[in-house]
């Protein structure tokens, strides 16, 4: 015969404690989650405190009504001091494990049981401990818990569940033991409805009421449960969003956050293969290689990490796509994955930027006893091809075309032409149509036309 495995016990709980561990565990690991998690908890606990004083005092106000005479007033300063202790939670609340926050909690639920099981001490007339229950006031749980889910995690909400139900356990336990019964009523109650045994039952002020009480339990944990499983689905999504702005922001490290809300914002296919005309830039460090042969790994990737770090700012700050990186070369794009009027101009003045961000650095380098580096730009606007290139298991987003190819070729032409930066006729042209609102840098020259290599027709170029 098969061998059954036991379950071990508690698994449930061992479930709850695991949830919580992972949560706990992305909360430390994703910075973003951990603030959306602080900002949920403070916003919904200012929240659950100003829903629960309203509440109270509405409450307040209903008490006269229900009962009016002096012996309300007991009531009402009950009810200030549960909105004080609201106001105290608040005072205490924290992201996460708190055990003086629990432990108010825990003051709150106590002290509303021993409420509504016990008399009050300004009531003049003799009743049973009982006849409390015949008040109904185990309703009001309901508010407590219902502005718990605004303020506490699932796990907490299902926490006041379960303390409701045991206290609540407890109280009638201590209230069918020790209170205090009037057996004359009973009697009384008996010759009242003889021959009606279950209204008889049901309206004895000595009677508990058993199967209410356990009624009353069983609804508040079912709820108390629902909440519960709310407030988890609702941390789901919390934790979902925190991923998303998490990979927003590692998106934000190779595109501008413009193309970013873009990407995230946009309903049609960015990756649909098309043609559309886009400036692109082409930028690296002259005679890397012999450099990089001269120095050590650590000295070659420190320059590197600094070089990359002005290029990016350079692009980004014009509205440029950091398309990739080549070593010490670097593509940017401007006009992808949406065209603009100043996509030509933009890349014209990161070719600027670039130009003078690389004079500082230089700046900075000869102050510290080292030799100055020298960047080469070319740059074109035209046509390209862009959309999602590779097999399924590898695509990639790329950019080309004869366009792509001139822009290198222009970068490799500032040997020979002993300048920094070479930009084709078409992209200068372009950017001057965008003259009346943000005309271009005027450090640009225009040189003899020059022959690329593998293109039979000479380009008109601009150098500075």
């Amino acid at each position: 015969m098969p061998v059954r495995r036991r379950r071990p016990p508690f698994r449930f709980l061992e479930r709850l404690r695991q949830m919580q561990e992972e949560e706990r565990q992305q909360a430390t690991s994703n910075p973003f989650l951990a603030q959306a998690l602080e900002k949920e908890k403070m916003e919904g606990h200012r929240l659950a405190v100003i829903a629960r004083t309203i509440a109270l005092g509405l409450v307040g106000l209903l008490l006269p009504f229900l009962n009016f005479s002096l012996n309300v007033l007991y009531y009402e300063a009950m009810l200030l001091v549960f909105i004080g202790l609201g106001w105290l939670q608040l005072r205490m609340a924290s992201v996460g494990y708190s055990k003086s926050e629990l432990a108010l909690i825990f003051v709150d639920v106590s002290l509303l049981t021993i409420l509504f099981i016990t008399p009050n001490p300004f009531f003049s007339q003799d009743i049973p401990t009982a006849f409390m229950y015949r008040f109904d006031n185990f309703i009001y749980f309901f508010i407590f818990l219902a502005v718990g889910t605004l303020a506490y995690s699932w796990r907490t909400v299902w926490a006041m569940g379960t303390w409701v139900a045991v206290l609540w356990l407890i109280g009638f336990a201590v209230v069918s033991l020790f209170g205090h019964t009037i057996p004359e009523l009973t009697q009384a109650a008996s010759n009242a409805f003889q021959g009606h045994p279950l209204v008889d039952e049901e309206l004895d002020p000595n009677s508990t009421r058993p199967g209410v009480r356990v009624q009353e339990i069983v609804v508040f944990l079912i709820v108390a449960g629902i909440l519960a499983v709310k407030g988890w689905r609702s941390n789901q999504l919390l934790m979902r969003q925190a991923n998303i702005a998490a990979e927003r922001a590692n998106l934000s490290r190779y595109f501008p956050s413009s193309l970013v809300d873009v990407l995230a914002a946009t309903d049609r296919d960015i990756g649909a293969v098309r043609t559309q005309d886009v400036a692109v830039l082409f930028t690296d460090i002259v005679g890397f290689t012999k450099y990089a042969e001269q120095h050590s790994p650590e000295e070659v990737m420190d320059l590197l990490r600094h070089y990359h770090a002005f290029v990016e700012r350079s692009i980004f700050q014009n509205g440029g796509t950091l398309d990739k990186y080549l070593g010490d070369g670097v593509m940017a794009t401007f006009g992808t994955p949406e065209t603009g009027p100043g996509d030509a101009a933009n890349a014209l003045k990161a070719a600027t930027q670039l130009i003078e961000e690389t004079d500082r650095f230089n700046q900075d380098r000869e102050a510290e006893g080292l030799a100055p580096i020298n960047v080469s730009i070319g740059v074109h606007f035209g046509p390209v091809i862009l959309g999602d290139i590779g097999p399924s298991r590898r695509l990639e987003f790329a950019v080309v075309g004869d366009t792509v190819n001139v822009a290198s070729r222009l970068e490799a032409s500032t040997r020979e032409l002993g300048c920094k930066c070479v930009v084709s006729e078409a992209l200068m042209q372009r950017a001057k149509q965008a003259e009346a609102e943000d005309p271009p840098p005027n450090a640009f020259t225009p040189r003899d036309p020059i022959k690329l290599r593998g293109r039979q027709n000479e380009i008109d170029v601009w150098t500075v």
